[in-house]
């Protein structure tokens, strides 16, 4: 497996400049749809209740991101997976978390705090997490691996690509929000479902340009996003049991941190300045764009039915009792 992965290091997928502005446009529309649902009682709530989202931002913003260290580095992954993994994992949470936590009976209100914090809180945390925990595999690998693939961090360059592609459009959005809070309410949810279709379009167009790649190293991929993935969701939901959050609690973060925005991630590996379409880092982040929909989704529906099956059984042993 690690021989194929390295491959992945010297290989840059296909993805004209066109694709790239219309993915760029896509999550600009994301992130405006985002701040439409942003609402200042939701941060007055926080301050109330402020254990649940604590424990859901340290396991989103430290906890996740520590662990894929930890886990690239057991693993010995190549660079580019590894820094494609580590990338994603400093990502904010994606906003189609807060229907997957509806689905799951879990704390809706939760999801959005976090969502929303994250999403704003995401223009330092994501330059800052990627080059720290990025920096650190970096020296392990010079230790462990000999020659390395021609893999920079340049802090800079993504904090600044972070802020026009989350800060500017997170703005527009709460500039119309406030300014037409009645038309904000009403177009919000339209313009997030639209434009999440608009972006899984984008990635399926990606990966049918590059089926060559994907046929070659779609198993491997596969495996570690799906490895990835679980190692969020089990973090969210045990970190929250061991602060000892109630259940619709600990669900709801689990989703939060297993949920992340792959596609700020797809956006930053294809800038030209930063990683320009690195192979490895696409693969992991196009294929999580995918498949963190399908587990969220799955786990959604599990959790959702265990809640529904335990209300049916409270209620006939309700009635039963009384009679």
């Amino acid at each position: 497996m690690y021989e194929a992965l390295s491959s992945l290091d010297s290989v840059h997928l296909n993805f004209s400049p066109g694709s790239l502005f219309i993915l760029n446009i896509t999550l600009a529309i994301i992130m405006v749809g985002v701040a439409l649902g942003i609402k200042l009682k939701g941060f007055k709530d926080l301050l109330l209740h402020p254990k649940p989202f604590i424990v859901g931002v340290i396991s989103q913003f430290i906890l996740l991101p520590a662990f894929t260290f930890l886990l690239v580095i057991t693993l010995k992954l190549p660079e580019s997976v590894a820094l494609g993994m580590i990338l994603v994992a400093s990502c904010p949470g994606g906003n189609i978390s807060n229907f997957m936590s509806s689905l799951a009976k879990g704390n809706v209100e939760l999801s959005v705090s976090l969502t929303m914090f994250s999403t704003l809180a995401a223009v330092l945390f994501t330059p800052f997490n990627f080059a720290l925990w990025g920096g650190l595999f970096l020296k392990f690998a010079a230790r462990h691996y000999g020659e390395l693939a021609p893999i920079t961090i340049n802090f800079w360059e993504m904090f600044k690509a972070v802020v026009i592609i989350l800060l500017i459009p997170l703005t527009i959005g709460l500039f119309i929000s406030h300014k037409w809070p009645n038309a904000a309410k009403k177009a919000g949810p339209y313009v997030r479902i639209i434009s999440i279709f608009i972006f899984l379009a984008m990635v399926v167009i990606m990966i049918l340009n590059n089926w060559e790649f994907v046929v070659n190293y779609v198993q491997v991929v596969f495996l570690l996003v799906l490895l990835h993935n679980a190692l969020a969701l089990v973090t969210g939901y045990y970190w929250s049991k061991l602060n000892k959050l109630p259940h619709h609690d600990a669900k709801t973060i689990s989703i939060e941190t297993g949920i992340q925005n792959s596609g700020l991630a797809l956006v930053l590996i294809f800038n030209p300045k930063l990683f320009n379409g690195l192979g490895g880092m696409a693969a992991i982040a196009a294929w999580w764009g995918v498949w963190h929909i399908i587990s969220g989704l799955t786990m959604g529906f599990i959790w959702g039915y265990i809640h529904k099956s335990k209300r049916v059984k409270n209620v006939e042993l309700q009635e039963s009792t009384a009679q």
